[in-house]
């Protein structure tokens, strides 16, 4: 059966990628934008489905690159189903999903089962499996093999690859099949060697709470090391890989970064909410919902990420959604697992620190949120509402301040730091190719 049209009309346009922020009306059809004319120019057209975006923001729906979604193997945390729902509440249309599934995800067969149109994923899923079999950083999986089907990327994310010898095989590969590798920064060897597994970063806070913090040298050698690994490819193969740094966390690792790219290194990396909201008094209580790997910081590490992402240094946002049963975090300091949701609150928390606190544009946010990591992505076709792209869209009011309720989460887990903290940016609707797959139930565009 043909979709109908979608006339979504009245609303403030802001596409960075088309260099467009202004009232425009957009006519999608067959799944993709067919036009954006002036403000009127849409609304006679007949046999379409009209979408007010009144005195709401129109933008190219949010690209979420390192999202853990479960399945398989721990649908009691959440499932493809429900991780996809509560992005599209978050104005998320694409998710990218993290591979330390049960099994990993590290072959063709996995990743297919996970693609499947069975798991009901609400927005568009990719996935990024791993890097080495089972992630165990000894071997490398199938690149080929998985880029063919479908593989965006390849990530061994909360183990990060140590061994030089492995991590410059696995640019190399990426490199030739021209996708990235996303590396979870931390030198596991040093921590270990400190003690420092509590999720709480090294320093006063921790020696007072009688934790053994993780150090900011963990996280930077291991991002200085991939540097090097990059610089030296570059000059000896003749090839140009693209390293990706998830969630920076400290202003060492940024330094290293905004250097790197100043040398003309291919290096991109991503910062979550959390990391530029909050900072390591979040645990003073022993709050387990903010025990997170990396940890949250200092403040001036957290300022530090800030800065980054005002001046490009940070590429994107990311959430590094982690659902946890209550069950599982309800439990000592030490024992809980890392890990906080953050799907439905990344645009709120944005829009709050880094537009209304820190005097970033719409487009800024859209920018990170969602242009840069098309392009990281190598999707043109994502993260802009120019005519022939998928249209993906979220419809959000950047003045409205709500509440987020934890136990309103579309996740099937409600493990956040966030809970009943003032957002910025209300969601209204959420379009994933042409369809509305969120409209918010308490209120509609004026």
């Amino acid at each position: 059966m043909k979709q109908r049209d979608v006339v979504v009309h009245s609303g403030r346009l802001v596409d960075p990628a088309a260099g467009l922020d202004a009232e425009r009306d957009l006519l999608l059809r067959d799944g993709r934008v067919a036009a954006v004319e002036m403000p009127g120019g849409l609304r006679a057209l007949q046999e379409t489905e009209l979408v007010d975006a009144g005195g709401c923001i129109v933008a190219p729906g949010l690209i979420d690159l390192h999202v853990h979604l479960r399945e398989p193997g721990q649908a009691w945390k959440e499932t493809i189903a429900t991780g996809t729902r509560a992005a599209a509440k978050g104005g998320v249309t694409t998710v990218v999903a993290m591979p330390n599934t049960l099994p990993v995800n590290d072959s063709v067969e996995t990743l297919a089962w996970m693609l499947a149109p069975e798991r009901d994923a609400a927005v568009r899923l990719l996935a990024m499996p791993a890097a080495t079999r089972g992630s165990l950083g000894a071997e490398l999986t199938d690149f080929a093999g998985l880029v063919r089907a479908g593989a965006v990327g390849f990530t061994d994310d909360g183990k990060p690859i140590l061994e030089d010898g492995i991590m410059r095989a696995a640019l190399v590969s990426a490199a030739r099949e021209g996708v990235l590798i996303s590396q979870h920064a931390e030198d596991t060897r040093l921590t270990a060697l400190t003690g420092g597994s509590s999720g709480v970063n090294a320093g006063a806070l921790a020696f007072r709470l009688g934790l053994r913090g993780m150090t900011i040298e963990a996280e930077a050698r291991l991002v200085e090391r991939d540097i090097a690994l990059l610089a030296e490819i570059e000059r000896n193969e003749g090839l140009r890989p693209h390293l990706h740094v998830q969630h920076v966390s400290t202003a060492r690792a940024l330094a290293a970064i905004r250097a790197a790219r100043q040398a003309g290194v291919h290096v991109t990396c991503e910062a979550t909410p959390h990391h530029f909201t909050l900072t390591e008094d979040a645990v003073r209580g022993y709050d387990t919902n903010a025990k997170v790997n990396p940890p949250l910081r200092a403040a001036a590490d957290r300022d530090a990420v800030i800065a980054g992402l005002l001046d490009g240094t940070v590429d994107c946002i990311a959430t590094d959604h982690a659902p946890h049963a209550q069950h599982e975090k309800q439990v000592e300091f030490d024992r809980a697992p890392n890990g906080l949701t953050g799907l439905e609150t990344s645009l709120g928390l944005a829009l709050c620190a880094l537009y209304r606190e820190h005097g970033a544009s719409i487009a800024d946010i859209v920018t990170r949120m969602s242009t840069n990591p098309a392009a990281l992505l190598n999707r043109s076709d994502l993260g802009t509402l120019a005519a022939g792209s998928a249209a993906d869209i979220v419809i959000f009011d950047a003045g409205a301040e709500w509440t987020f309720t934890a136990g309103r989460s579309l996740s099937r887990s409600k493990n956040t730091p966030f809970d009943q903290a003032l957002m910025l940016g209300r969601v209204r609707t959420t379009l994933v190719g042409g369809q509305v797959v969120y409209t918010d139930p308490d209120s509609a565009p004026s």
